[in-house]
């Protein structure tokens, strides 16, 4: 159920000013927000990715759920003042040219924001697709904006309306929240679990902070793997149906058996609670983590907020504007996680419920197939 609480948890982390390579006061905050609670531990990688485990009761699991999220969004990073009132960024993401010039960006610098607005882009093609490299950015000729400051498009605060959250980027910071508050339920109704949650750096640019901490040992050798995203909406995934248990991307998809126990989670927590809804489908609107774990021999699914206005291009206006998910299905994915992390189903790499299905038919049908494999008589 929502609190209070976690809708401050949400709007807090949304706050924060963050891009690709430059995470640090999101990184900050985790460590902050962790610190606060017992049996909760965190450990950064050798690359910045933060690894929380909250292990605390009398339960072990043998398999337990690492879920994942990244803690960058499609941003700039600031390069040098090249001439007063004018600053060199470089823009890190998936956005597309067209929306770049004449546009409004802010820029955190010693504890306030620095507004300007988008002058010229310089572009590369890669994989065919034209991109933007860096811009040049009109400010106030008395601006003095340091390197590497972080950038972001010149959006209001998160803000409330109905049952959505907008905000300046809920890709992928409205999934590290769901972990927060995950972890702030295990901890205040002290509930029994082993579970760990890993929070990356530099998705935006291909997964970077992912790939090193597959490669590295940072995910325990013991764990199965959820990777959280949001995703932008598709006419078969609505907002306000539900999370998604997301079977795969537009890569690849994702491990079977990990996927069917997520599912078997969720239907359990249906049967406790009328009210708890969830989709299950394939989001091909882009790759995500999932597909990095998979590839690199860890078992691992998706899960997902279906996402409006994904990476701020409001396609209807053609403009840059604030990004929104559902509320309500950010309350259920945090309960999701929350008895994902008590581990209440252990976790068997196979698909038990269909493989006793299968078994069944087989067993049933086994005389009959047999008898007419030879054809009529």
């Amino acid at each position: 159920m929502p609190t209070a609480k976690h809708r401050k948890i949400l709007v807090d982390i949304l706050s924060l000013p963050t891009a690709p390579f430059a995470e640090h006061m999101v990184l900050d905050h985790i460590r902050s927000f962790c610190a606060k609670r017992k049996n909760v531990t965190l450990k950064a990688d050798r690359v910045g990715n933060l690894l929380v485990r909250v292990r605390q009761g009398n339960r072990r699991v043998a398999r337990p759920i690492c879920i994942t999220a990244h803690l960058d969004h499609p941003g700039f990073v600031s390069d040098r003042m090249i001439k007063p009132g004018t600053l060199r960024a470089f823009w890190r993401g998936g956005v597309l040219p067209e929306y770049f010039v004449g546009t409004g960006v802010r820029f955190w610098v010693e504890g306030k924001w620095v507004r300007g607005v988008i002058q010229s882009i310089r572009t590369k093609t890669s994989d065919g697709r034209k991109q933007v490299e860096t811009a040049d950015i009109e400010v106030s000729k008395k601006a003095d904006i340091p390197s590497r400051s972080i950038g972001m498009w010149n959006l209001p605060e998160p803000a409330i309306r109905g049952q959505r959250i907008y905000a300046r980027g809920c890709d992928d910071i409205a999934g590290a929240a769901s972990m927060l508050c995950c972890i702030d339920e295990l901890v205040r109704k002290r509930q029994s679990c082993d579970a760990y949650f890993l929070f990356t750096r530099a998705e935006e640019v291909g997964f970077i902070g992912a790939i090193d901490a597959a490669r590295s040992g940072t995910i325990p050798s013991k764990c199965i793997v959820v990777a959280m995203e949001t995703s932008a909406e598709l006419p078969s995934a609505k907002m306000g149906d539900g999370p998604i248990l997301r079977v795969g991307d537009k890569a690849t998809v994702f491990s079977p058996s990990v996927t069917a126990h997520c599912e078997a989670i969720a239907q359990q927590l249906a049967k406790k609670n009328k009210r708890f809804k969830f989709q299950r489908k394939l989001m091909d609107g882009g790759a995500c983590e999932g597909t990095a774990y998979c590839l690199l021999g860890i078992e691992a699914t998706g899960m997902c907020l279906a996402l409006g206005n994904y990476h701020n291009m409001d396609k209807s206006r053609g403009k840059i504007a604030s990004e929104y998910v559902n509320l309500q299905d950010f309350d259920q994915v945090v309960d999701w996680f929350v008895e994902l992390a008590r581990g209440s189903i252990p976790y068997k790499p196979a698909n038990q419920p269909m493989r006793k299905r299968i078994d069944g038919l087989a067993k049933t049908y086994r005389s009959l197939l047999r008898a007419s494999a030879k054809g009529p008589r």
